[in-house]
């Protein structure tokens, strides 16, 4: 893949993980659904793609990582039920937001848990997370559903922080669409005995939805994403990822007329920019631990 391509392919990746919000609220399902649905159709796509790309060459998880792996799809697919619940409540473009905060919680949590000094730009990072929230979101009457949608989009983006963690410790040397593909398939065993009665009450075109919200939003686009790893340098796919809420949001105002206003906008201004800062720091930090990696 030319380097060309690997710009389009990681543009069009976080296009589609944009698009995950919108495709969850377009089918008119409960958030456990749409995660089982999304795990389901996940796993056929990234069956498929692991095949393409990988051709039987990584070698497979052993018994330890099997296990951290299924812990993974745990969190995983409670990140993802919280963030359609969030999309359902308090919109697409709150929902999207609130979890854009993960960031903030990788760096706190790095902290914690590798025993990482906490430098004066990641506290920087984590105020302008914060204050980015406080302008999304117009009340914070505990009854209001832009409240509750921001708090379920949040711990949303928690339960993602501790997932990349997780990954960070558990999944070296594997193939990460090989990691995926175990974390979506522990999704669709867990969800499966209390999804299967109510499947029957899913309607066509919702199956629809959460086919395109599996195939393309979840298979495809974390596919492309490794895909374009191989060619561009993280930095450069780390900051064009940072766009995912802008493609959320102006989708969301163009299909459900959810028109943001100038407090969302600067609140997702902040919050951009501090994906974007966190992204130039983790990958020089990268950099810094391996200069001979290009």
């Amino acid at each position: 893949m030319k380097e060309r391509n690997a710009l389009l392919a990681i543009h069009l990746g976080a296009l589609l993980f944009g698009l995950s919000g919108i495709f969850g609220k377009l089918a008119d399902s409960a958030p456990m659904i749409i995660t089982f649905g999304r795990g389901l159709f996940a796993v056929i796509a990234l069956a498929l793609f692991a095949q393409l790309i990988t051709r039987g060459k990584a070698r497979n998880p052993d018994l330890r990582q099997m296990a951290l792996l299924g812990l993974g799809g745990l969190l995983l697919g409670t990140h993802w039920i919280t963030f359609f619940h969030a999309v359902n409540v308090a919109g697409v473009a709150i929902a999207t937001l609130g979890f854009a905060s993960f960031p903030a919680f990788t760096l706190l949590l790095e902290g914690v848990l590798f025993r990482e000094r906490i430098r004066a730009q990641e506290i920087l990072i984590v105020g302008l997370v914060s204050l980015g929230l406080l302008l999304v979101t117009p009340s914070f009457e505990w009854a209001s559903a832009a409240t509750q949608g921001l708090l379920s989009a949040v711990l949303s983006g928690l339960l993602f922080s501790l997932l990349s963690l997780l990954n960070r410790a558990s999944v070296r040397g594997l193939d990460p669409v090989k990691a995926a593909l175990c974390q979506n398939l522990t999704i669709v065993l867990c969800l499966a005995p209390f999804s299967w009665p109510l499947l029957a009450e899913v309607k066509a075109m919702d199956w629809l939805w959460i086919a395109l919200l599996g195939v393309f939003c979840t298979g495809l686009a974390h596919s492309l994403f490794v895909a374009s790893l191989k060619v561009l340098k993280a930095r450069t796919t780390a900051v064009i990822f940072a766009l995912e809420p802008v493609y959320g949001i102006a989708f969301a105002w163009w299909l459900f007329d959810e028109q943001p206003g100038l407090r969302m906008l600067a609140g997702g201004a902040l919050i951009i920019f501090a994906i974007a800062l966190s992204a130039r720091k983790g990958t020089a930090a990268v950099t810094k631990a391996s200069p001979a990696t290009s």
